[in-house]
């Protein structure tokens, strides 16, 4: 009986039925975006607890590992090496020690990376060194070499998960060149997303016939903010125009999505974006049915993980505390002193001694005769007393160079008018806004029933030039220079040194090209001269030397007419902010 039993057996597993038994993979493909030096639970610029951080991240991929083992794939998507001053210290003061960004990374087995824009304005001698301290590849596929025409970085990587192959492949904004200066970027061109992503994704299709295609973008998806002459958020144009596609991976524009949209070919493509701060993860979940080593069936859903309230992870804690007393030292370091609170607040409704502070700082150290500089955080304070080195990154929060341009007295009056032109809405009677505002359903962060139609950071206003803003007025008549700061005439047809970020000087905002008329290609013509370092070192060697800041306000423009922009700016006020 027993050897009839093994017979039958033994016939049953070496029929058909038996080989064609189906196996389903289960795949989590994990993506962090835009984190900004967030890696700690604390903000070492504000001094206080923050809710992202890679030390919640450890926690919940620890807890996902558990879950999918080796069929776990964590990625990021840029933008990673700058926003703390954790990373401004290892980018920029110490130089030698392994990058903390890159240990971190190491540590929580990232499997490949992607570039940012605010990765490359670091520039070569940083990111070159964190690409080469990471354990896995960090993708950009249309960042091209221009000595060799190839990709700068590895334009793809490759994993294989349990019989089932999945291919990623990088892409970064192309607006680079409108943003940072050439030498950050030296050697390189930025190629369209659209065009580099239909020639990568054949390619990968043909040469590594992979089950499943990510494609990781540091782009936004409103195609139609445009930067210059670069398409600078393509995310959802890949996922629509380019087949062959699974997963579109994005970021940039710190705006949380989780949904899916149909291609050309009528597929479904699910599109992730996880926002900023590492406050959230984007999870996709593949399920893939394998017949014969063939997948014969896939389905894909995502979603957003919220992790900000997951406990930190001891561990990684433990083993990044030397890293964290370091930047604490060096955040604690005072350079000076303030004799009163300064807020960016008051930047949005006139003169303010926060941007005239800045005003200041680049008058003095440019030796330029007029400076053009915006708010660029919504909500940012300076306190009474000791300046401290963590300071310093609310008073300028990007890696800015300081650039000293020539421009003429009517290019200056343009570049205010668009200026003005983004920030304020024209006034037609007493009771409308003064600012260019849009309702929030509700209450929006931090309380704000109101939030700006365009980007504060663009903002600009200027010293060294007295003048009025008409509101009442259209683009091209609001803006009336009186004279100079010192009560000189101003010369529509004279050339002016102009202070003003690198950021702007490069096209950033537009405001030089679409608003001075200044061509991209002849802006480089007009720079007198650019700092080596960031804005925020010389800012710092400025304080540090000068020992206590008096803060005034320079009351060189106003809104006017002011019966109507007074009790307005008061209306608006309370709108943008809850106290």
């Amino acid at each position: 009986m027993k050897k009839i039993l093994f017979l039958i057996m033994a016939l049953i597993a070496s029929s058909p039925l038996a080989t064609a038994k189906d196996k389903t993979v289960e795949l989590c493909i994990l993506e962090t975006s835009d984190v900004h030096g967030s890696f700690f639970p604390y903000d070492f610029i504000n001094r206080t607890p923050c809710k992202g951080s890679l030390a919640r991240l450890s926690t919940y991929v620890k807890r996902e590992r558990e879950r999918f083992g080796a069929n776990l794939l964590l990625l990021d998507n840029g933008d990673i090496l700058q926003g703390q001053p954790t990373v401004y210290y290892y980018n920029f003061i110490d130089t030698a020690a392994t990058h903390v960004t890159a240990a971190m990374m190491n540590y929580l087995r990232y499997d490949a990376g992607n570039m940012g824009n605010h990765d490359m304005e670091t520039g070569h001698a940083v990111y070159d060194r964190w690409i080469r301290q990471c354990n896995f590849p960090i993708l950009g596929a249309n960042i091209i070499d221009t000595a060799s025409g190839k990709p700068y970085l590895p334009p793809y990587s490759v994993f294989n998960r349990d019989g089932v192959k999945v291919a990623v492949i990088g892409f970064l904004t192309p607006s680079i060149p409108a943003w940072l200066p050439e030498n950050l970027w030296a050697g390189l061109r930025f190629d369209d997303i659209e065009e580099s992503a239909r020639k990568w994704v054949k390619t990968v299709r043909e040469k590594e016939n992979p089950d499943v295609v990510v494609a990781i973008i540091h782009s936004g998806r409103d195609h139609t903010h445009t930067t210059g002459n670069w398409v600078e958020n393509a995310s959802q144009l890949v996922a629509e125009r380019v087949p062959g596609i699974d997963i579109v991976l994005f970021g940039h524009d710190h705006q949380f999505f989780c949904d899916s949209v149909k291609n050309a070919d009528g597929n479904e493509v699910w599109m992730l974006n996880p926002a900023n701060k590492a406050e959230k993860v984007a999870s996709a979940h593949v399920s893939l049915t394998l017949r014969k080593g063939k997948v014969v069936k896939k389905e894909i859903s995502g979603r957003l993980v919220d992790i900000s309230a997951l406990p930190v992870d001891e561990d990684f804690m433990a083993e990044f505390k030397p890293q964290y007393d370091t930047v604490d030292k060096f955040v604690s370091q005072k350079i000076g002193s303030i004799s009163k609170t300064i807020s960016t607040r008051n930047a949005f409704f006139g003169p303010s001694e926060f941007i005239d502070l800045t005003h200041s700082l680049q008058l003095a150290i440019s030796g330029a005769e007029v400076s053009m500089a915006a708010p660029l955080s919504f909500d940012s304070s300076i306190k009474e007393g000791d300046i401290l080195v963590s300071d310093m990154f609310k008073l300028y929060k990007y890696e800015n160079m300081l650039y000293t341009m020539r421009l003429s007295g009517r290019e200056i009056k343009n570049y205010l008018e668009m200026s003005y032109d983004l920030w304020t809405n024209r006034m037609t009677n007493a009771d409308d806004h003064l600012l260019l505002l849009k309702e929030v359903p509700g209450n929006g962060d931090d309380g704000a029933r109101a939030l700006f139609q365009n980007f504060s950071y663009n903002f600009d206003s200027a010293a060294g030039i007295r003048y009025t803003v008409d509101v009442t007025k259209p683009r091209g008549e609001k803006i009336d220079i009186l004279s100079m700061a010192d009560g000189s005439a101003f010369d529509m047809d004279k050339d002016y040194s102009v202070a003003v970020n690198s950021y702007r000087g490069n096209s950033g905002g537009g405001l030089l090209t679409e608003g001075a008329g200044i061509p991209v290609d002849k802006l480089n013509d007009r720079i007198i001269k650019a700092t080596d370092k960031d804005l925020r070192f010389y800012l710092m060697e400025y304080i540090k030397k000068t020992g206590a800041i008096c803060p005034t306000t320079l009351d060189l423009w106003k809104f006017i007419p002011e019966e109507w922009t007074v009790p307005a700016a008061k209306r608006d006020y309370k709108l943008l902010f809850k106290d």
